[in-house]
């Protein structure tokens, strides 16, 4: 006959992940940290109580004489919205106004044509929502003001939508003018433009169109706009790439020593020098060593007419009239002045030279500007593949 010791072995052991997944699940429960200093603090509570303030004096005194609300609670969530998320799509003036002022007469159409107050209520918040949503002006409070409307019939009639409106409207009034104040764009305006595509920088591993099939994938309401959500994207993809190559300087990739020519040099010995050393370029230096140009391969097929084609007529016009006298020195086949990088700069900076300015090599020099190496885009590539394999 087995022990005890063996006979409840499989039931804890089963007993194990379900305890896990109840603990976890427990946990959500608990809220999670907000990342607010106390200057943050103390701008939300001051803000919410000027808008409280203002929307108060204003209806009392003007609304007092009105068989109807004064004021109505569902502001105050409201204030709570516009000044601590003043970003939220469902903090906007439009979700506001719109948002609120629909649900109410929602709430007063199913009050009146609905007899059973119990599916007067449901049916008056979920036809808020479908409008709300409709008319992109989701607006918590406003489900509020939907069941207030059918709670409260004898106050909520359609003479009791001029005081809400005046609510609404100063609360928002005072919310432009407090967060524009302390620094908080009201109405937001989002720090990336749709279609903007990759950041500035080249760093951002994606583009809209992965965003757009992620938020396809999510299928669920997020309380930031899109644009918001693809620019924090960018700035945390242009932190992770500084994180890995922040630190590398163009010194630290940089090809040393290197090979260059004078001015003076016949392009025959140039052309012999990138050969033997096989080199795409050759960075031109006076005798202090200072950079006055690059000469490239590039530069030697123009110059060869590699880079075009002849048809017959262009062939037999060169016969006739003979052909330009060619140039024999770097100094006439060379680009100058060259594009130019300090061994101390950021390998960061030469991603959108490379990328978007259509360069090959970069001549690099010290404080003095003398030639200390050359950056090819072989050298930046090695440079990133090492940054992706240590991540």
């Amino acid at each position: 006959m087995p022990s005890s010791r063996f006979t409840t072995a499989a039931p804890l052991a089963a007993a194990g992940p379900a305890a896990r997944r109840m603990r976890e699940w427990l946990w959500r429960f608990f809220p999670q940290p907000v990342g607010l200093n106390w200057r943050e603090r103390l701008r939300m509570v001051l803000g919410t109580g000027l808008c409280i303030a203002m929307v108060a004096v204003l209806a009392h005194e003007l609304v007092t004489t009105l068989p109807t609300p004064w004021m109505v609670a569902s502001v105050g969530a409201s204030a709570v919205l516009v000044i601590a998320v003043p970003a939220s799509p469902l903090a906007q003036p439009w979700a506001v106004l719109a948002g609120t002022a629909l649900s109410f007469l929602i709430g007063i159409g199913c009050a009146t044509w609905v007899d059973n107050v119990v599916a007067a209520c449901a049916a008056a918040v979920c036809l808020s929502v479908v409008a709300m949503l409709a008319l992109r002006c989701l607006h918590p409070p406003g489900g509020a003001m939907a069941l207030f409307a059918v709670l409260h019939p004898p106050e909520a009639t359609l003479p009791a939508t001029g005081p809400l409106l005046l609510n609404v409207g100063v609360l928002v009034l005072t919310a432009i003018v407090y967060n524009n104040l302390t620094g908080r764009s009201y109405p937001h305006q989002a720090h990336n433009k749709p279609g903007q595509g990759r950041a500035a920088a080249g760093a951002s591993p994606f583009i809209s169109a992965d965003l757009d099939a992620a938020l396809a994938h999510y299928d669920e309401v997020l309380d930031v706009s899109r644009a918001d959500l693809e620019g924090l994207l960018h700035l945390v993809g242009r932190a992770a790439f500084q994180r890995t190559l922040g630190d590398l300087c163009c010194r630290d990739i940089m090809s040393a020593p290197v090979h260059a020519v004078v001015p003076q040099a016949s392009l025959a010995d140039a052309w012999a020098l990138m050969r033997r050393e096989e080199v795409k370029a050759l960075p031109v230096v006076d005798p202090q060593g200072v950079v006055l140009g690059i000469i490239t391969v590039a530069d030697f097929m123009r110059l060869a007419h590699l880079d075009t084609h002849e048809g017959m007529a262009q062939r037999l016009r060169k016969l006739v009239l003979g052909r330009p006298r060619q140039p024999d020195k770097v100094e006439s086949l060379m680009s100058s002045p060259a594009q130019q990088v300090q061994a101390g700069q950021p390998v960061m900076d030469l991603v959108p030279l490379f990328s978007e300015a259509g360069h090959h090599h970069f001549p690099v020099v010290d404080e003095g500007g003398q030639l200390t190496g050359i950056i090819t885009q072989t050298d930046l590539v090695r440079a990133l593949a090492r940054s992706v394999a240590y991540s």
